[in-house]
């Protein structure tokens, strides 16, 4: 389970269960959109297709594959990718090759599980997936890109919050290839941890002791590739390890102290 992206250029995850589309979508949106025309030259969009794969934590838990469609679309004000949208708040040149932008961040995020997903979870109140709101901050140095950004479940589910920071490097190998490093880390609050690996009271038994959650940081490294085939089509591979935080892996729901995650996908640029 990673946590929602709250970025769409320097994007680290962290945390999530169900569909690690919901998130990595937005993470991928800039090198899908690598090559393309500025959006402030007028409105673009595409359409395309992404599957993810990715090993959440829960304890004998099978490994998440999701194919979905992907949306794009761009103008100067918004950018809509997968389940995202992004407002565009304020930006401003710095000189130098430096750029500041402010923005206004929604999504939806598909972290939900059941009981029958897991025997760690059965006898588990369902936890639900939902909708998150913030805004976020991107500095683009000339160097690298430099991102800071807070969610909130707006959809009052785990009534949790989000910080997270994050730093990519853009790499053109060759005319075609671009490759794009990054590390993060991302701040949970403990109504989050506790919402998704809490156990209750009521849900305690034999070998799932109750367990309240506290807040912590994951921290993440990844290696994003896009491959340009024209100034239309391009196709995308993310791979992302994230460490768990500690009163995350001290869940009796946790049997594991990392996740991983593939993504793969394919967008046509109109």
């Amino acid at each position: 389970m990673q946590f929602p992206r709250i970025f769409s250029s320097t994007t680290p995850s962290a945390i999530r269960t169900g569909t690690t589309a919901s998130l990595l979508a937005l993470g991928l949106c800039a090198s899908s959109q690598a090559g393309a025309a500025p959006a402030e030259e007028g409105s673009s969009w595409g359409l395309g297709l992404a599957a993810f794969s990715e090993q959440p934590a829960y304890a004998g838990i099978d490994r998440d594959t999701t194919a979905l469609p992907l949306i794009y679309f761009e103008n100067k004000y918004v950018r809509v990718f997968g389940p995202g949208a992004e407002f565009k708040v304020y930006g401003v040149d710095l000189g130098a090759g430096q750029r500041l932008d402010f923005r206004l961040v929604a999504q939806y995020d598909g972290s939900e599980y059941k009981g029958s997903d897991a025997p760690i979870l059965s006898g588990m109140a369902e936890r639900k997936a939902g909708f998150w709101a913030g805004g976020k901050v991107k500095w683009e140095t000339g160097v690298a890109n430099v991102s800071a950004g807070w969610l909130a479940d707006v959809s009052g589910n785990s009534k949790g919050a989000l910080f997270n920071v994050a730093v990519e490097k853009n790499w053109r190998a060759g005319e075609h290839v671009m490759l794009t490093p990054r590390i993060g880390a991302t701040w949970a609050d403990k109504k989050y941890v506790d919402y998704y690996y809490g156990v209750r009271a009521s849900e305690a038994r034999a070998g799932r002791p109750a367990y309240t959650g506290k807040s912590g940081v994951n921290a993440e490294v990844g290696l994003r590739a896009t491959y340009l085939f024209n100034a239309h089509q391009s196709m995308f591979l993310d791979l992302g390890v994230s460490r768990l935080a500690k009163p995350i892996k001290d869940s009796p729901l946790v049997d594991r102290s990392t996740e991983n995650r593939v993504g793969l996908g394919y967008l046509y640029r109109f």
